[in-house]
């Protein structure tokens, strides 16, 4: 059967894969060491090849449309079959053990929920799920891969290893959607109304700068708080009613899909949070890592 379009250059799809997870082209060639521009005109002849627009620009970042969307499912899933078949070539093992380090939220939303997906595309890979929003020395520690977030993980993250970015999210009030017609938010400051639940530890996406981005100054005079050791604390709390935290939309997008849950304000952090794989480049489990890392990519992705 002939195809009625011919498939795009292999770099074309490369460069739109790495654009697409950024949702940057200034990141996807920091990945992919070109330029910008050369990445801006790669992405012109491709949608110029496929006759589609494949993104959107909406402020400083590029968003998928529909199609992108089905490029990226499509180009992520055949990468996935060229890296297990360079795997097979190279006689590179994926049978064996990964320890993975997160923060205990992105485990308990994220990861876990999802985890017996990974196991069944991948049964001969055993997983091992450690909880700590440290720094950790990867090698003292016998991690393989930690998964971290916010602005300053680059900073952070001893030169040794690999820091591996793979996009970013905003940060939004939510609530239960019986809490959200109970009080009827409309405005920022309306929050103040309910109980606000937050981080019993300094962090850079606190109540405080919320508000001071909204220009609500009242917020200090607040007495209704409920002060927890982590997200998926606060998110359980207020998942049962109690008040509302503010936390990264992948957490809780499941929960905003089913209608458990609301963002009652749409106005977001005025800090987004940054995502990064951190990991070893010398370690003898790169083939393994690489199937873990970009499963997680795609599933960010959907």
């Amino acid at each position: 059967m002939l195809m009625n379009t011919k498939l795009p250059n292999f770099n074309l799809l490369r460069s739109f894969e790495s654009a697409a997870r950024h949702q940057s082209y200034s990141r996807a060639a920091n990945e992919l060491c070109i330029s910008q521009a050369a990445v801006s005109q790669q992405m012109r002849n491709l949608e110029s090849n496929l006759g589609v627009q494949l993104f959107q620009r909406k402020g400083k970042k590029m968003h998928l449309t529909e199609p992108g969307v089905t490029l990226l499912k499509a180009a992520q899933k055949a990468f996935g079959i060229l890296q297990e078949s360079v795997n097979a070539i190279t006689k590179q093992e994926l049978a064996g053990s990964l320890t993975i380090s997160s923060t205990q939220a992105f485990i308990a939303l994220w990861l876990m929920p999802r985890l017996s997906q990974f196991s069944a595309l991948y049964p001969e890979i055993q997983i091992r799920v450690l909880s700590s929003a440290k720094y950790e020395d990867l090698k003292l520690e016998h991690i393989d891969l930690a998964v971290h977030f916010g602005n300053q993980v680059k900073r952070n993250t001893n030169p040794e290893y690999a820091c591996e970015f793979f996009g970013e999210d905003f940060v939004y009030p939510v609530c239960s959607a019986r809490l959200n017609d109970s009080f009827n938010f409309e405005e920022p400051s309306d929050l103040l109304n309910s109980w606000l639940v937050g981080l019993d530890q300094a962090n850079s996406y606190d109540w405080s700068s919320w508000f001071d981005h909204c220009n609500v100054r009242t917020y200090q005079n607040h007495q209704q708080w409920t002060l927890v050791h982590s997200t998926d604390m606060a998110l359980n709390a207020v998942q049962n009613g109690h008040g509302v935290a503010l936390a990264a939309h992948f957490l809780v997008r499941d929960k905003i899909d089913s209608g458990e849950l609301v963002i009652p304000i749409k106005t977001p952090h005025p800090k987004s949070i940054q995502r990064h794989f951190v990991f070893d480049p010398q370690s003898s489990k790169l083939a393994r890592l690489n199937v873990f890392m970009r499963w997680i990519e795609s599933e960010m992705s959907v």
